[in-house]
């Protein structure tokens, strides 16, 4: 029995009597001293069953320290020994105990003594003011116990009965243990997931080290994003405290961010702490780690809608970041404006950018194209004669060898190339960004002065190779504006080129000059779809109906929503799974466009296979706020790339596009796959028969195709089909009986010409079908043949 651990016999304090308790329910008294303490106790135990903390601390708060000591004690007795035993004596406990009574050490071994011959352990409650006691008591007060509380402990999580109670229990006492042993409580690094883990085993005994305990329970006790004043001096104080402080913490954070995984919401909340702990050094290390664990920590993991994998963490990391001085902080946020998708945490970094942006002067969107990191380090020589060299090649960084002049095909076996290649990985991540951010600015409508467009764009070793490729606007006078490739001339103000500021006849000239000079644009320029207001859509006034009522394939949609910067909720079976509204921000995050959608029921065991679609709607903002906004109201840029990619979301996830669909079985929604499958072509399907009228002449197989309406008609040597231009769907002629081709997920590039762009897969599936079926008498596949004509 552990009580044989005690050091010294236990004594009954002064004023406690050890008779058995009396029956009674008296009311507690005004003045304790106007009772005997076993009465009062009683009275107080039975009290604290039938009302609230605070009624509790209203009547025994004003008492003077050394009656709550005695009537705590007392209780503590009483607690033991009654039957039934009470089941308010937590709540007497923590109104009689909010601050020091003036414990003593014997008092905490008679409480053990009355604890050791408790029968009524099960239920917990004598278990409490032993912990309660050793809480206030300093760690000399404690010597010769740690074996005791460990034992009282371990019978603890066995006799306690109730789950919530024996978690209750064992937290006072781990505490206890923890603090006696300088052992960092079990929720600081959580064991479930892989961080708290994984800085435990690579910091080991450094998490022991002096002040470490302290300074990782003040970072957990934070409960906001931004820490008070008051708990930024005591952070700083702990710091001074704990000498391998910084450097500990530092080292837990870069663990997570190695990791980049999903992780408890107490290691967040510890991870959130630490945030604030590294921000307190003004230094450009501390901002270079601020900046990583802000772009990790609001990442989703993979195969998510966008929800960060340290909400926390993320949150913490956007307020310290937009604090600080310097252009990391300021690369960071705009870094994360493009790559979160979380809608929360997407509103606080955009509001972060507000705050840097007046603080430093600059304009809407400026902070973004301000930020751009230049990776600076391209070149590694070797001693060896061996020179790795990063260059950019289109959307991409790739990694060139070269040894003493003569260019090899890869890096050779066994040399370390482990910085090269993240430099690799981190320069695509930022082509990426950047080139999705200058996408975006189709949208805004931002004008640049010349010489401010040439260092931010033209001359950047990064966005210039974006940027080269792009048509912009000239003018010398605001009012006149002249469409111009960056080698052409130059002029006073520049803007980006979008065709529906642009005459038909522009339109066409650029189209053309892109084509024949072979330029590949990083994204849909001269040939983007363009989406005017109908006169229907200002009949409805405030909503879109444009792109209602199709059905789509609801996982393929959540995917291409988030790839295109829209933020939604997740439709399913469950209340408020029945509907979705997906939301992105255009024009620097003024506008806001909402796309309604609907889930189509499916006799299913899980998840959602289907969705309608509904209603487009736009809002602008105001403060912090969205208003509602008429059509007319909306930019026509806005409108028309918002309904640009709603547009995309129904041409690529639409059943209609799905080949194999006819040969489901499945008739529920035949009539629409076969009406909108082959019927007339959208805004995209419009551009891609421009694109395809434009490039069949450079084909070889070219002679045998031909654009026939929304149709691209082939002639085989077996028979004719005709593909549609917005689906892909195939017509066998005369009887335009279907042909199945499912095209793998990655098309086959053509290999005798160069896309003007490389964001229509459906325009690669088209093209390779056609190539296919005009040598219909080559093809081997089983399942095609059988299909095919004579």
């Amino acid at each position: 029995m552990w009580l044989s651990l005690l050091d010294a016999a236990p004594v009954v304090p002064a004023g406690v009597d050890e008779t058995p308790p009396g029956e009674g329910d008296r009311q507690v008294p005004h003045d304790p001293a106007d009772y005997p303490v076993a009465e009062v106790a009683r009275a107080v135990g039975r009290q604290a069953e039938t009302i609230d903390l605070r009624q509790m601390r209203q009547l025994v708060g004003h008492w003077p320290a050394g009656d709550r000591r005695l009537v705590a004690l007392q209780i503590q007795h009483w607690e033991a020994t009654a039957f039934p035993p009470g089941h308010g004596a937590g709540r007497a406990w923590v109104a009689l105990l909010h601050d020091r009574v003036g414990f003593r050490r014997g008092d905490l071994i008679w409480s053990l003594a009355v604890l050791a011959g408790a029968e009524w352990r099960p239920y917990g409650g004598a278990y409490h003011l032993p912990a309660l006691i050793a809480a206030e008591l300093p760690d000399t007060e404690l010597s010769g116990l740690l074996p005791v509380f460990e034992a009282v402990l371990a019978e603890a999580r066995e006799e306690i009965h109730t789950q919530d109670e024996r978690l209750r229990v064992a937290g006072l006492y781990t505490d206890v243990i923890d603090r006696l042993t300088d052992r960092l409580p079990p929720y600081l690094l959580h064991d479930g997931d892989r961080v708290g883990p994984a800085i435990r085993s690579a910091l080991g005994e450094r998490l022991g080290g002096t002040g470490l305990r302290p300074l990782l329970l003040h970072a957990f006790s934070l409960t906001k994003p931004v820490p008070t004043k008051a708990w930024r001096r005591t952070a700083e104080s702990r710091l001074a405290a704990a000498p391998d402080g910084a450097a500990v913490v530092r080292a837990m954070l870069e663990t997570f961010v190695s990791l980049a995984d999903e992780i408890h919401e107490d290691t967040d909340t510890l991870l959130r702490g630490l945030t604030w702990l590294v921000a307190a050094d003004p230094g450009e290390q501390a901002s270079a780690t601020l900046a990583r664990l802000g772009l990790v920590a609001g990442s989703p993991p993979s195969r998510s809608v966008g929800y960060p994998i340290a909400p926390r963490v993320a949150a913490a990391a956007v307020e310290a970041l937009a604090e600080r001085a310097g252009d990391t902080p300021a690369r960071a946020l705009a870094a994360m404006s493009t790559a979160v998708r979380y809608k929360a945490l997407k509103a606080r970094v955009h509001t972060a950018l507000d705050r840097v942006a007046e603080r430093r002067g600059w304009a809407p969107g400026e902070a973004a194209e301000l930020a751009v990191d230049e990776h600076a380090t391209r070149v590694f020589t070797r001693p060896d004669g061996l020179e790795l060299t990063v260059e950019i090649d289109g959307e991409k960084a790739r990694l060139r060898a070269v040894r003493n002049g003569r260019p090899l095909r890869s890096v050779p076996a066994g040399v370390d190339a482990d910085e090269p290649r993240a430099v690799v990985k981190a320069l695509t991540k930022t082509l990426g960004l950047q080139r999705e951010r200058i996408e975006g600015l189709l949208a805004a409508g931002r004008e640049w002065k010349w010489d401010t467009w040439v260092t931010r764009y033209l001359e950047h070793p990064v966005t210039g190779t974006i940027a080269r490729r792009l048509i912009w606007e000239g003018s010398d006078d605001g009012e006149t504006w002249t469409a111009f490739l960056p080698s052409d001339r130059s002029f006073a103000n520049v803007r980006l080129w979008h065709p529906l500021r642009a005459a038909p006849a522009e339109v066409s000239h650029w189209r053309d000059r892109i084509v024949e000079s072979g330029l590949r644009q990083p994204f849909k320029q001269a040939f983007r779809e363009i989406y005017p207001l109908t006169p229907a859509e200002q009949e409805t006034r405030v909503y879109s109906n444009r792109f209602a009522a199709h059905i789509l394939r609801y996982n393929q949609l959540a995917a291409l929503l988030r790839a295109r910067g829209w933020s939604g909720n997740y439709l399913g079976f469950f209340d408020g799974g029945y509907d979705g509204e997906a939301t992105r921000e255009f024009a620097a995050g003024a506008w806001r466009a909402s796309f309604f959608y609907d889930l189509v029921e499916e006799e299913i065991e899980y998840g959602a296979t289907f969705c309608s679609t509904d209603q487009v709607r736009f809002a602008r903002r105001e403060g912090t706020g969205w208003v509602t906004a008429a059509l007319t109201e909306v930019p026509p840029l806005v409108f028309s790339e918002a309904m640009r990619d709603v547009d995309l979301f129904v041409g690529v996830t639409s059943i209609a596009a799905d080949d194999a669909w006819a040969d489901r079985g499945e008739h529920r929604f035949f009539a629409y796959w076969e009406r909108t499958g082959f019927g007339e072509l959208t805004a995209g399907a419009a551009v891609r028969r421009d694109v395809l009228e434009r490039l069949l002449p450079r084909l070889a197989a070219g002679p045998r195709m031909a654009i026939d309406g929304r149709f691209l008609r082939v002639t085989g040597v077996r028979g004719a089909y005709k593909i549609h231009l917005g689906s892909g769907n195939i017509l066998i002629e005369p009887n335009d009986r279907y042909l199945c081709i499912v095209p793998s997920r990655s098309p086959a590039k053509i290999q005798e010409l160069a896309l003007p762009f490389d964001d229509d897969r459906m325009l690669s599936v088209i093209l390779s079908k056609a190539i296919m079926l005009a040598a219909d008498d080559k093809i081997s596949d089983p399942t095609i043949v059988r299909q095919l004509p004579g």
